[in-house]
């Protein structure tokens, strides 16, 4: 593939420079964990099991064992995906100083993720409600408090990020900063915008137009995804794009390669809930991608990774080992993509 050992030079260059040194603390079986800097939200989900949309009203419906509360948030989803797929995450963001502080702490405990970045400048931690019904679909309710209006200090930053394989900048305000400083400094930035259907978006132009790697969803742009693909790829510079397309795959856009392939879902187990479908295909991409595997074949593991995901009724649950993953990926029949030339 022509595209992908020139972009991976600017990896290699982090490597071979004077903090590779630095990394060969972090060997484990023989090989070098990369580290990810990312900035992004974490907030307390609560999720309920429904029959149906539209929900019907009864005055009371009793759901034994079918309401969970949970940490999540797209940084925390994403961290903690990475962090079981085995790299290094340095987690910016903000929590609240209410009640939920002391249970977001003991899950970083537990998942041994350092939160050492994490600051309690807001009152109340954001929170989300999710109904997901017997199909698997799902409704968010998402409550962000006034965290749009927090900003992260600038001390600290600058050192996370100079020794990342990767910065990941969450689309959310406090995330900006990040975005800008790693842009500044060079460093191979991927950002996942979600939900979009103008290439101009006010909201998320900034994060897509200094990102060399792009994620977003189709369900704006369900029927139009190739038109809008391409005035994306036209708008802006990016190396890599990836669309997710729910229940039908993704498509995957090169630069260099100057193709698209589109890549089929495969099904690995009962779906529960689709929720965090999105942030668990960007997380496994990312992890394979910058340890060495070719977009295409990063592509093709997190279809499998996102697939497993989806069996689970929460949005950070339910992510696979590296090790899992391959043997899930042995016994998956999985088709090779589509290509589609630009020119």
């Amino acid at each position: 593939m022509a595209g992908y050992p020139s972009f991976c030079a600017r990896l290699t260059k982090k490597v071979n420079n004077e903090y590779y040194i630095k990394k060969q603390a972090d060997l484990r079986g023989g090989e070098i964990v990369k580290k990810v800097a990312l900035a992004g939200l974490i907030n307390i989900e609560t999720t309920v099991a429904i029959d149906k949309f539209p929900i019907e009203y009864a005055p009371i419906d009793y759901r034994f064992f079918g309401v969970e509360t949970t940490v999540s948030g797209v940084g925390y989803n994403v961290s903690k995906a990475l962090k079981t797929l085995g790299d290094e995450v340095d987690i910016f963001s903000i929590i609240g100083k209410d009640i939920y502080k002391a249970v977001i702490k003991e899950e970083f405990t537990r998942e041994e993720i350092d939160p050492s970045y994490v600051i309690d400048s807001i009152d109340e931690i954001p929170q989300s409600v999710i109904f997901y019904d017997k199909d698997g679909r799902r409704k968010i309710n998402l409550d962000l408090k006034d965290i749009q209006d927090a900003e992260y200090p600038a001390e600290n930053i600058e050192k996370a990020l100079t020794r990342a394989d990767v910065v990941i900048p969450c689309n959310i305000n406090f995330a900006r900063p990040i975005l800008r400083k790693a842009k500044e400094m060079n460093q191979v930035i991927a950002t996942d915008v979600h939900v979009i259907g103008d290439v101009k978006d006010a909201y998320n132009r900034e994060f897509m137009a200094l990102s060399d790697i792009l994620f977003f969803s189709n369900e704006k742009i369900i029927g139009k995804e190739y038109a809008f693909l391409d005035q994306i790829i036209k708008q802006y510079d990016h190396k890599i794009i990836v669309v997710g397309l729910g229940e039908k795959g993704a498509l995957l856009y090169v630069r260099e390669d100057d193709k698209i392939k589109e890549y089929p879902a495969v099904n690995t187990r009962e779906i529960v809930s689709t929720i965090g479908a999105g942030d668990s295909l960007f997380a496994s991409f990312i992890h394979f991608y910058i340890n060495g595997h070719s977009p295409y074949d990063a592509l093709q593991n997190a279809i499998v990774f996102a697939s497993y995901k989806i069996g689970e009724k929460g949005a950070s649950k339910g992510f696979l080992t590296e090790r899992q993953l391959m043997e899930w990926k042995k016994k998956t029949h999985q088709a090779d993509g589509e290509e589609y030339f630009l020119r």
